[in-house]
């Protein structure tokens, strides 16, 4: 299947925002909520299934089999629900926030689609809390939504999160909806048969509900055209770091890394030379500058030791030390650590504490092999994926640039000497805002 040439959506000084329900009515909206509600919740699922459109969170599940996956309700006789992660914490990922602030009625209108299909009554959007703005613009939506009589027999709550990163791990975000701590489930039951409630419940990204009402709007046969093969349509990518025009852009799956950095993304600044790109957010494996012509779908990232995530792609050019990134992402996901599992709460704090050590020129050549070798402690033992992702960043670091490791137990201090460019690629989702903030100056 050829890849379709990239059109953005999600660029420059307004990005097609679409703010206003009459607005959003003239351009043919709520029309793909109206055929949905003509046909059977199974005929709803079937076209989600003949798009191909996979999670677009990170775990790239099949969206239409996660539904199917929910009992029917004389199956299981008992409420309902459909939970919308708004959660977006990945460091490297600001695209939900942007569906939110600039097309609220298509991501509403694919809430009310989404719940025909898996006949759920209530939908529960958990939005990240510190996204004051787009907690604003929906609910005004959804009020001007209520007013016109669109939302039918369904009850739409939107409900404000409290900072935690680990509710963005879908039955962390459940206990946290049902008031509880923030913390893992064990799995199975898994939330299709036992979620919210203990109560069928489909866990869907925000993206993902957003798509599902294009798909609809153009049938999954046609949808599926978009992209290359087993990475059908369109996708937000997030673009930051060391980038020119670092934003949220909406492509076809398979267009090449190459394309997204410099023809997309402007290149890196200033003439330097890329040294490293993240292709889906900070949990993601890096990759380096020869693997710029990876097509960027699932299964590309797959065969080059990667994966897609979040579709956050974080740019690095030459004077980013790979220890320093190392420290930083292992501090995010040490703070972030529920504690519940023994080798997420200490393997994170572990592996900071050797990268500091190192980055200090404290490190031995042992510690090097410690370092790894805490990884694997780490890797397939957690509750959740959280310790998972720091510890799959790091090893990456260390497989792609052992060398620049080697040089810091050697030398006994960072190469760089404090010239690293990471001051701009921290705060990827803060660094955005300011580049959002400037555009509508």
């Amino acid at each position: 299947m050829a890849t379709a040439r990239p059109e953005i959506v999600f660029a420059g000084t307004d990005g097609g925002a679409v703010l206003t329900l009459d607005e959003y009515r003239s351009a043919g909206g709520f029309g793909a909520l109206a055929k949905a509600r003509e046909m059977a919740p199974d005929e709803v699922i079937a076209e989600l299934e003949a798009s191909g459109l996979r999670g677009r969170g990170g775990a790239g599940f099949p969206t239409g089999r996660k539904w199917a996956f929910v009992p029917k309700p004389d199956q299981l006789p008992k409420p309902h629900y459909l939970v919308v992660n708004a959660d977006e914490s990945e460091p490297g990922t600001f695209k939900d926030r942007e569906i939110m602030l600039r097309v609220p009625f298509r991501f509403l209108e694919g809430c009310l689609i989404s719940a025909h299909a898996i006949q759920a009554k209530t939908v529960f959007v958990y939005i990240r809390g510190e996204y004051e703005r787009e907690f604003e613009i929906l609910r005004d939506s959804l009020e001007a939504m209520r007013k016109a009589k669109l939302l039918g027999k369904v009850t739409l709550v939107l409900h404000r999160g409290a900072g935690a990163y680990i509710c963005g791990e879908e039955t962390a975000l459940l206990e946290s909806l049902e008031g509880g701590r923030g913390l893992p489930r064990t799995k199975p039951p898994f939330p299709a048969v036992a979620g919210l409630y203990a109560a069928p419940t489909a866990v869907n990204n925000v993206e993902s509900i957003a798509t599902a009402t294009k798909v609809l709007e153009l049938g999954g046969a046609e949808y599926a055209k978009l992209g290359v093969e087993n990475s059908s349509g369109t996708r937000v990518f997030s673009l930051s770091g060391d980038v020119v025009n670092p934003g949220n852009y909406e492509l076809p799956h398979g267009i090449s890394l190459r394309e997204l950095v410099y023809d997309v993304g402007g290149g890196v600044p200033n003439g330097r030379a890329l040294k490293a790109v993240i292709p889906g957010g900070s949990s993601t494996p890096i990759l380096t500058a020869e693997d710029i012509d990876t097509r960027m779908d699932f299964d590309s990232l797959v065969a080059a030791g990667s994966s897609i995530g979040s579709a956050g792609v974080i740019v690095l050019d030459d004077r980013c030390c790979m220890v320093q990134l190392g420290v930083r992402v292992s501090q995010f996901y040490e703070h972030e650590s529920c504690g519940k599992c023994t080798p997420c709460r200490v393997g994170t704090r572990w592996l900071t504490q050797i990268l500091q050590k190192i980055e200090n020129g404290d490190a031995g050549q042992a510690d090097l092999d410690l370092l790894l070798s805490v990884c694997d402690r780490i890797l397939g033992k957690c509750l959740c994926p959280l310790g998972d992702s720091d510890a799959i960043a790091v090893a990456s670091y260390v497989a792609r640039f052992r060398d620049e490791f080697q040089q810091h137990v050697d030398l006994g201090r960072c190469p760089f000497e404090g010239e690293s460019s990471l001051e701009r690629i921290l705060a990827p989702t803060e660094m955005h805002a300011r580049h959002h903030e400037a555009a509508h100056a």
